[in-house]
């Protein structure tokens, strides 16, 4: 470590990276810290920290945004795709199929509802579901048990939307409907259009590292469909009929509170003016120096991220634990996004599975590393990030 220690010595150890973000949600706010502090003060001044007048405002904007008839806030990603579940009235007997490679949540929440989660193989270029593989997991359901699929869960991976349109047409082929997980993809479109409106229900999160983060939990459910809106409204606050003490069935209790909404509605709004652009611009850097060094992220024709995250793949485990710990070393934040398949989880260990046919999310567990990815982050630092990395793979 030595020689490569005196090399970065004027740029790196301890000084310059110390404090690195991940993504960096401290430069953000200080940039646009006067419109962010006039939004939570307008909330703390009204007292209306609970469905204020914000959160109807911030569903209409995202609804707009999206390209969808109705938005419904609610507490976090999870809770979405939960409510989504619910209003379907799917559970226990019934088959969801969902990606292996993905955030637990995206599976759990099958599990929750009593359901039987079918894991899915993923493409290897995007991270996304392998379309040719959710048939074949189709295929292999017995043909007695054909009546009990009734959904495929399709995740808009590290910000690149799934083959939603394929999907669905696979999805409706076979009787299912589709759940797009947009959590990762808010921002992202496919052939022009925004994704979390190709589902027949859509959800995202405003996990705070999110695309479009709030300064807590948050998430939002999408739809075109008018009952299932109405449904998910109530299911969201306790079931509630005509008012909150008319419970006419059994819900949950998951709003989205005021002041994210507030944060929300001004994010929004530098999200689309600036962020995105801003970080097509820094994956461009990232492509460029990392060309031929290690495998960067695909983008489909047609296709647009919102870049949750800057995702690239070594040859090895090996050489990716080698990369991580030297920029660890040097400051420098990474992740591994994900370390086990959802297959393996000790969670799902009752769900079978065929191992062979999920070879690809294995394998992608082994060699994935995220590097830090956001709108602020400087050229020069990218530049010093790229050639630690060309420095532990040329070796």
């Amino acid at each position: 470590m030595r020689e490569r220690s005196e090399r970065y010595d004027d740029v790196v150890i301890g000084r310059q990276y110390r404090d690195m973000e991940f993504r960096d949600l401290k430069e953000q706010y200080k940039q646009n810290k006067q419109a962010i502090d006039c939004a939570i003060a307008g909330v703390l001044d009204s007292t209306h920290f609970i469905s204020g007048p914000q959160v109807e405002e911030l569903e209409k904007k995202l609804a707009g945004y999206v390209g969808v008839k109705h938005c419904i806030s609610c507490g976090n990603g999870t809770d979405a795709l939960l409510l989504a579940l619910m209003a379907w009235n799917i559970g226990a007997g019934d088959l969801v199929f969902v990606p292996d490679f993905t955030f637990f949540s995206s599976a759990e929440v099958i599990a929750t509802v009593g359901a039987t989660p079918v894991f899915v193989d993923v493409d290897y270029d995007t991270f996304n579901m392998d379309v040719e593989s959710l048939k074949r997991a189709i295929a292999a359901v017995d043909e007695q048990d054909r009546h009990r699929m009734k959904a495929v869960i399709a995740v808009d991976l590290f910000g690149q939307p799934a083959r939603l349109d394929e999907i669905k047409a696979v999805a409706s082929d076979n009787g299912m409907l589709l759940l797009e997980d947009g959590a990762q993809g808010f921002g992202g479109e496919l052939n022009g259009k925004k994704a979390c409106s190709f589902g027949d229900i859509s959800i995202t999160s405003f996990f705070p590292a999110k695309p479009l983060g709030c300064y807590g939990d948050g998430g939002a459910v999408f739809t075109d469909n008018d009952s299932w809106a109405e449904l998910i409204r109530s299911l969201r606050v306790h079931g509630k009929g005509t008012d909150k003490y008319d419970n006419i069935r059994i819900g949950m209790n998951s709003r989205l509170d005021t002041l994210q909404a507030a944060v929300l509605i001004e994010k929004l709004k530098i999200f689309k003016e600036y962020e995105l652009e801003q970080c097509d611009k820094v994956a461009k850097l990232y492509d460029e120096r990392l060309e031929g060094v290690v495998r960067t992220p695909k983008i489909l024709p047609g296709m647009r991220s919102s870049w949750a995250q800057y995702t690239v793949k070594f040859e090895n485990k090996e050489l990716r634990d080698k990369a991580m710990a030297v920029l660890k070393e040097h400051g420098i934040p990474t992740a591994v996004y994900y370390a086990k398949p959802m297959h393996a989880q000790k969670a799902f260990a009752d769900v079978l599975s065929d191992v062979d046919e999920l070879k690809v999310s294995t394998k992608l567990c082994d060699v994935v590393l995220s590097l830090p990815m956001h709108p602020y982050i400087k050229e020069e630092t990218i530049t010093q990030i790229c050639d630690m990395i060309k420095e532990v793979t040329a070796v």
